[in-house]
């Protein structure tokens, strides 16, 4: 396993110079840019300005592994879910362009007044096309354990079964549904054959991360491990202190 960095919240306010300069020299892998934070790799960016993008992250030991989106796929509304669909695509197009791995997009709710099993045909049908779209271009869609009632391992477990793509995934998001009286062994398993990213978050609270760094270990999952964590006023101390418990936790897994 690799440790990384989500943009969200911590490093929000540094550019992408800095970015890939303090991970580098705190020894994190990886990073997914969460969009709306000023490192401004965005649709936006004109093709010179991609391009120096992906050379700056070739050219140094940090992996740009995801684009973060705020694609939710979940409205009931099918003009709504096109046009969230259009833009997921125009991150799709952002990744090629700058060498990321994947797009994460997220469900964010089960709306009220509509059956689950409506909702998860709606959110399966919007990957299976993004899919489409990102196989071509050899980039993954992973689709965030996010959102009231769709953060429920089983509601993402029958979007995944619905959408049945080999290019989409599930990012896995540390939070307390995953856990079954004390454990999150069901909930992993449950999602274990889509696994392609996985967000942590306080690894001081009672998440069993212990358990969860286990799993990983048995699986054989060789991908990154994120964090994801509210705004720091020290963010590079709290980075070190952050990598530390990381490191102490998978050691002991």
């Amino acid at each position: 396993m690799r440790l990384g960095m989500v943009t969200y919240n911590v490093l929000k306010d540094w550019d992408l110079e800095t970015i890939v300069q303090k991970l580098e020299e705190l020894g994190y892998e990886a990073v997914e840019l969460r969009t709306g934070h000023r490192h401004g790799v965005e649709p936006s960016l004109g093709m010179s300005e991609r391009e120096q993008v992906r050379r700056r992250f070739a050219s140094s030991k940090v992996r740009l592994l995801c684009l973060g989106t705020a694609c939710d796929l979940h409205s009931p509304d099918a003009w709504e879910r096109a046009a969230v669909v259009a833009v997921a695509k125009e991150f799709i197009d952002l990744a090629n362009d700058t060498g990321a791995l994947g797009v994460k997009v997220r469900p964010n709710a089960l709306p009220e007044g509509v059956p689950p099993e409506v909702t998860i045909a709606n959110i399966a049908a919007a990957l299976r096309e993004l899919g489409d779209y990102a196989a071509p271009k050899g980039i993954e869609v992973w689709l965030e354990v996010h959102g009231r009632g769709t953060n429920e391992p089983r509601i993402i477990e029958a979007i995944m079964k619905a959408a049945a793509h080999g290019s989409v995934g599930v990012c896995w998001n540390s939070t307390s549904p995953d856990v079954v009286e004390g454990s999150v062994r069901p909930s992993f398993e449950m999602l274990k054959p889509w696994l392609k990213n996985v967000h942590l978050h306080d690894l001081t609270n009672d998440y069993p991360y212990r358990e969860l760094f286990s799993l990983l270990r048995e699986s054989g999952y060789d991908g990154c491990t994120l964090c994801e964590s509210p705004e720091s006023l020290e963010p590079e101390r709290f980075l070190r202190y952050y990598k530390a418990l990381w490191m102490e936790l998978t050691r002991a897994a």
